[in-house]
């Protein structure tokens, strides 16, 4: 039998905070996000084969590509994520093979909103952490997801989805100069925790959006001083403190309130970050019964969530069904990145 290194890693819901852990806000002022796992997982298998050949598949994107051994692969093509780890594992961590199948599965689409790219980042990581039995912490890892998809690869964004993906659950995250970041995990009630589940609408717009235009408009405004979406991100650093004493305190009739007041003052932070669908979206949700929501992520598309108190969840689902997109169900989860062994074969 062969063995088969596997992984997984959740993705997330940002609930307060989006956009302050991208630098140089963070390095400048200090950013601060709550963000917490779900049921929607980015997962990976190794297989060691013997031919000579490196197989990386991407199931959920039905894609496939093949190359000899023993050379460092082009990361300006499909499937980058995955020759990206597999060139910086090579280089700081060689081992020799005579083969590998590199296979992945997202339960999200990419640019959906859910931290969907460095979650599979995290996982491929992970998965070879198995495989070397590398000596690598959970900072470790998060921060190493990091410097391949910001340094190696190029890819702009922040840095709370990375530590989300590896850590799990709901944190209280912190992020400062210099790369330090501090993961506070929060001990939340389990009867919270279950409202919560019941009263969040996850909404799926269906249309993904390349984050990188939004992001890079944000650095810009904080570079060349804007006032305005400055003052958006320290608002929404406000946020994030509101969310972690309301969740602490079982407060959960204020989550809906926390939430509108950062998705008003988010949309200051960039122009692409709404849009005129995206609004419709949001006005027709509030009218059946939501009392505020967000979109996920850097914005312009993807996931929205809502928060719907009482029964009114069915009436905002209802409500969204003119706009052809997908409700989503999910649970939060505890735990993040997981690695282990398989067998494969007879």
């Amino acid at each position: 039998m062969n063995k088969i290194y596997r992984s997984r890693a959740p993705l997330r819901l940002g609930l307060a905070g989006g956009g302050t852990d991208v630098s140089p806000y963070s390095d400048i002022h200090g950013g601060a996000i709550l963000n917490a796992t779900i049921s929607l997982y980015a997962y990976v298998d190794i297989e060691v084969t013997n031919d000579g050949i490196i197989h990386f598949e991407a199931k959920d994107l039905e894609c496939i590509e093949c190359y000899p051994i023993g050379q460092t692969f082009d990361t300006d093509g499909k499937l980058n994520l995955l020759k990206g780890v597999y060139n910086r594992i090579m280089k700081d961590h060689p081992f020799e093979h005579n083969g590998l199948k590199i296979m992945t599965l997202v339960q999200a689409p990419p640019g959906s909103g859910l931290g969907s790219s460095s979650t599979l980042v995290v996982a491929l990581i992970g998965a070879f952490v198995g495989m070397l039995n590398l000596p690598m912490g959970e900072y470790d890892i998060a921060h190493y997801a990091y410097d391949i998809e910001r340094v190696d690869l190029q890819l702009a964004g922040g840095k709370q989805d990375q530590y989300a993906a590896t850590f799990g659950g709901f944190n209280y995250m912190e992020f400062y100069g210099n790369d330090k970041t501090i993961v506070n995990p929060l001990r939340i009630k389990p009867e919270y925790i279950y409202e919560l589940e019941k009263n969040i609408v996850l909404y799926y717009t269906s249309k993904s959006r390349q984050s990188a235009d939004i992001i890079q408009e944000q650095v810009k405004n904080v570079r060349s001083n804007n006032a305005a979406s400055i003052e958006a991100m320290h608002q929404l650093k406000k946020q994030s403190v509101m969310m972690k004493e309301a969740l602490l305190r079982g407060e959960l009739d204020q989550i809906g309130k926390i939430l509108d007041f950062g998705h008003n003052h988010k949309k200051n932070m960039a122009t692409q970050i709404s849009n005129e669908n995206l609004d419709k979206i949001y006005t027709d949700a509030i009218r059946a019964g939501a009392t505020g929501g967000k979109i996920s992520g850097a914005g312009g598309g993807g996931f929205m969530m809502f928060y719907c108190p009482g029964t009114t969840r069915y009436d905002v689902i209802k409500a969204l069904e003119k706009f052809r997109g997908q409700n989503m169900p999910f649970l939060f989860t505890r735990e993040g990145l997981t690695y282990w062994t398989g067998t494969i074969g007879a």
